[in-house]
């Protein structure tokens, strides 16, 4: 089943154009971006033996090389196959092999001598930490990025770093501190174009991306009023063809609908975003399901479409 997505990050590699410093550490980031590419698409069980083998080249790539700077290169590289390694384990609801990857990536990074990609790996497992319930820890490596960052990094640093530590504020409960860092998110997105998505983020950070956080942020804190009023600027994200991404978004939303006491809207769209997740195999997307079915205090007697959401939850083995 890896044998497709395999195939098309090896043509990836050979169709996109090489990045400027050529030798293999060219090459094999291409083919990392079209495996970040394909995450959109295809199920992380499926993608997460061909990017581990692709890790395992690099870092044996690596060994063998005298030149610093190609050894530098390299270890660029491999920080960029982990992180994705841990974003795959992510989604597959591994939490031990997901802080093991991005740890790894962490660790590469510096070894890389690249601050920028240092402080996007931080940031990284910031926002997972941030997910996981871990809000301490999360400012803590957010705040680690920013040192990172240094002086003056490019504005989509700060924008996306910011709404990473919205949503660490939002894990502690602190919806201030929360809406303090959405606010200079928006501000620092502004100024974001579409040309300007430096290395190594892949895809642009923008308004929409704001507004999506907010709607995770909202569904964090209970907050119904900053997801209705942000749905409608994320509806990018909504409308994207990165479809875990999208409903792990519609749960976030179906939490401001049963903030607000909108029953049958919640579970109706809580049922969409669980088949998603199941035809991906995403335990991610299964796992925060069953939080928004955990936070609705169970009535005497069971509306149908929960009843219809809980027959189809219990069927779920992930």
């Amino acid at each position: 089943m890896a044998a497709a997505p395999a195939v098309a990050a090896f043509k990836a590699a050979t169709t996109e154009p090489a990045a400027a410093d050529g030798g293999p550490a060219a090459t094999l980031r291409v083919v990392t971006g079209g495996y970040r590419r394909l995450d959109g698409t295809t199920p992380a069980r499926q993608l997460v033996k061909p990017v581990l083998e692709h890790l395992e080249l690099t870092q044996s790539l690596a060994k063998g090389v005298q030149d610093h700077a190609q050894r530098n290169r390299l270890a660029a590289v491999g920080s960029e196959v982990a992180s994705l390694a841990g974003w795959l384990s992510w989604d597959m609801g591994d939490y031990g092999s997901a802080r093991t990857w991005y740890g790894a990536a962490v660790k590469s990074a510096r070894r890389s001598g690249q601050p920028l990609l240092a402080a996007y790996q931080l940031g990284s497992l910031a926002q997972f930490e941030a997910h996981a319930g871990n809000a301490q820890q999360g400012l803590s490596l957010a705040q680690s990025a920013r040192k990172a960052l240094g002086d003056r990094p490019p504005v989509i640093a700060d924008a996306w770093l910011a709404s990473v530590e919205a949503l660490c504020h939002a894990a502690a409960g602190d919806a201030e501190a929360s809406d303090d860092s959405l606010k200079t998110a928006i501000r620092f997105a502004d100024r974001v174009t579409n040309d300007s998505t430096p290395w190594p983020w892949v895809f642009t950070f923008n308004e929409s991306k704001v507004a999506a956080t907010r709607v995770a942020c909202g569904a964090r804190l209970g907050r119904s009023d900053w997801i209705s009023s942000a749905q409608d600027s994320a509806t990018a994200v909504l409308s994207s063809g990165h479809e875990k991404q999208r409903a792990l978004l519609i749960l976030d939303v179906a939490s401001g609908h049963l903030a607000s006491g909108r029953i049958d809207g919640a579970f109706a769209l809580a049922t969409g975003a669980l088949e998603i997740g199941l035809r991906f195999r995403s335990g991610r997307i299964v796992e925060r399901a069953r939080a928004l079915r955990r936070s609705y205090a169970t009535p005497r007697s069971l509306p149908r479409v929960v009843r219809e959401f809980d027959d189809r939850l219990y069927e779920v083995f992930l």
